[in-house]
């Protein structure tokens, strides 16, 4: 039995999908019985749990083969980011009395960087779960392709996308949901000991400028870059109702200047086969088809 948590989102979902078609036993970690249905239908047990409920977590990971753990991301941290260090310790506790027979963990590019940011998040949580003596992975994608969906009203209306990646010929790791729930799947089906991180992204870097190309080829009209200047990130974000945006800033900042990273630049990385054009037309097609309705 796989219990997977995050299960309604992308990659949850991706991972638990694949698992089902190759006939293998899922458990959906669910903290809204609302959307239980769908996969009890699918042919997943349930358990209801929340991620900073510790007994409940524990219960649901009993006599699980793996577990996959996404933490859920807090994007305006209050300093020290309490809420993520909640969860964890939760997480950890439940792990370490169910005692699953492995663990893959959803982290991120940048759980090594050398400076505190948006994503120490799960920096944490690697360093947490180190200590619990399971077989744990912590799976590290890239960019996620799918954050473009923000931009898509811009690029359709005015032909314009505002890059706070930047400049916008650099190019970075990025990676589509669907690849990471697909290896996500394949490293919970893996025996291994002990701890290893798993790097994941496309199979191409993607600059700013190659989403802009995407999106022209895409929408069928001419798309531009818009960097947005650094000077304007904390009035904009604080105007858009952040409390706290200097980890979000110092996560761009990260991206931008190199210290967020894969080792040796992705050398090592697995690749993905998702390639940037069929995310964005995805996503496209999912708006049209939202708005239509």
């Amino acid at each position: 039995m796989y219990a997977i948590t995050g299960i309604t989102g992308k990659v949850g979902g991706a991972l638990a999908r694949t698992l089902l078609a190759e006939g293998l036993p899922v458990r959906a970690v669910l903290r809204d019985e609302a959307k239980a249905a769908e996969w009890r239908t699918r042919g997943c047990e349930v358990a209801l749990a929340e991620m900073g409920d510790a007994a409940s977590l524990t219960s649901a990971f009993r006599e699980a083969t793996g577990v996959f753990i996404l933490p859920p991301s807090e994007f305006d941290p209050k300093p020290g980011f309490p809420e993520a260090r909640h969860v964890i310790a939760a997480v950890t506790l439940a792990l370490a009395e169910a005692r699953p027979g492995k663990v893959v963990c959803l982290s991120t590019v940048g759980a090594d960087a050398p400076h505190e940011n948006l994503l120490t998040q799960r920096t944490l949580m690697e360093r947490s779960l180190q200590e619990i003596g399971l077989p744990v992975t912590f799976l590290r994608p890239g960019w996620f392709m799918e954050n473009a969906l923000w931009d898509i009203p811009s690029a359709r209306d005015e032909g314009v996308l505002r890059s706070f990646l930047q400049p916008a010929d650099k190019l970075f790791p990025m990676v589509a949901t669907q690849d990471v729930g697909g290896l996500a799947a394949a490293l919970l089906r893996e025996d291994w000991s002990g701890t290893r991180v798993v790097e994941l992204e496309g199979p191409a870097r993607i600059s700013p400028n190659d989403l802009a190309r995407a999106f022209a080829t895409v929408l069928e009209r001419p798309v531009r870059i818009e960097t947005v200047p650094r000077e304007s990130w904390e009035q904009l974000f604080r105007a858009q109702g952040t409390q706290n945006p200097l980890p979000r800033i110092r996560m761009l900042d990260g991206f931008n200047e190199g210290w967020i990273d894969f080792s040796e630049r992705g050398l090592s990385a697995v690749k993905g086969s998702t390639r940037i054009e069929s995310v964005i037309a995805e996503l496209v097609r999912a708006s049209r088809a939202k708005a239509s309705v």
